[in-house]
């Protein structure tokens, strides 16, 4: 800094102020200071800067997997708003979701200096009291059942699960058959709830639950009992590759989409209007997810937002080709 400094014509604490982005240094200072840096290949101490502001300008993730579109996009997410508010992202998976491990992966985060962390915590723990997470520690959590306790950010699933049924019984189908995810998971089981409630309310026939694991393989599998109930002419699926493998299924058994069966998905992945048909989807913002998610943290450090709480983002129906009216209806 006294290099640059030397160079600049300047004071060591105009050098400090214009690297830390204060204000009080008229513009051709700054630039003289800057093309200083420049030249001398100056970079600032990052672990000194952390020292003197208390703060690294880093937040830690943990996730339980990234075999799931949802928890990736989540995660591309957060790293991107982070980085909008000058934040890097230090990532630690965990592979089994235990009390044990969840610790750990706390104490490690503790060790790579970050100033908060984000959990993506899909899978019933923290509902269930099996996990608790460290009291000291400024934490933000996705996609869990939790926001008495916690602050939580997560997709409406329920909004979003009523609307397809809605649409499905609105184009006059007389129930509406669910494609679930797995049962450790906390959304597959809010659109499953939330299906049986929308058929209920309607006074329709509940349907017999068929499950996969997220997959596109096991919407297969699942589609294969699926395509022979003739009585079967719409499918909520929990997720879009699910309804992939669901489409595959039908099409092998000669049951056509939409003409014999509706489908509607859960996520709108980029390759959902590539489907064929194209698919008709829920819309998850997982953008918006992610801003909240780091707005709501950088809130917690600064002692500025609520401790506790739920912050739902809408998800929104994307009308396509692979829903219409039932075969009797047309």
């Amino acid at each position: 800094m006294a290099d640059v400094a030397r160079l600049a014509g300047v004071s060591a604490q105009t050098v400090s102020r214009v690297s830390n982005g204060y204000p009080g240094v008229t513009e051709e200072t700054r630039r003289q200071v800057l093309a200083a840096m420049k030249e001398l290949g100056y970079r600032p101490n990052s672990a000194a800067r952390a020292l003197k502001r208390g703060e690294f300008r880093t937040i830690g993730v943990i996730t339980f997997t990234l075999a799931t579109t949802g928890n990736v996009r989540t995660l591309e997410a957060i790293a991107n708003s982070a980085a909008r508010e000058g934040y890097a992202v230090t990532l630690l998976p965990v592979a089994v979701p235990t009390q044990d491990e969840v610790r750990g992966a706390f104490s490690r985060l503790e060790e790579l200096a970050v100033d908060a962390v984000i959990v993506i915590m899909e899978v019933h723990l923290l509902d269930a009291a099996t996990v608790q997470l460290p009291p000291h520690v400024q934490v933000v959590v996705v996609d869990s059942d939790a926001g008495d306790r916690y602050t939580v950010v997560d997709t409406d699933q329920h909004g979003g699960t009523r609307a397809a049924v809605r649409h499905l019984l609105d184009l006059g189908h007389r129930t509406v058959w669910h494609l679930a995810g797995p049962d450790d998971s906390f959304a597959a089981q809010r659109r499953t709830d939330a299906w049986r409630a929308a058929l209920t309310e309607a006074g329709r026939e509940l349907p017999p639950l068929v499950r996969g694991d997220w997959s596109a393989e096991s919407g297969y599998r699942a589609g294969l009992q699926l395509a022979a109930r003739e009585d079967c002419t719409a499918v909520f699926a929990a997720n879009d590759q699910m309804a992939l493998g669901l489409l595959r299924a039908l099409h092998e058994h000669g049951r056509r989409v939409p003409e014999d069966v509706s489908v509607v998905g859960f996520d709108d992945i980029p390759e959902a209007s590539s489907f064929l048909p194209p698919l008709t989807t829920l819309h998850q913002d997982f953008a918006e997810v992610g801003r909240l998610c780091v707005e709501a943290v950088l809130r917690k450090m600064r002692q500025e937002g609520p401790e506790r709480g739920t912050t739902l983002v809408p998800a929104r129906l994307v009308l396509r080709d692979s829903t219409a009216p039932p075969p009797e209806g047309r």
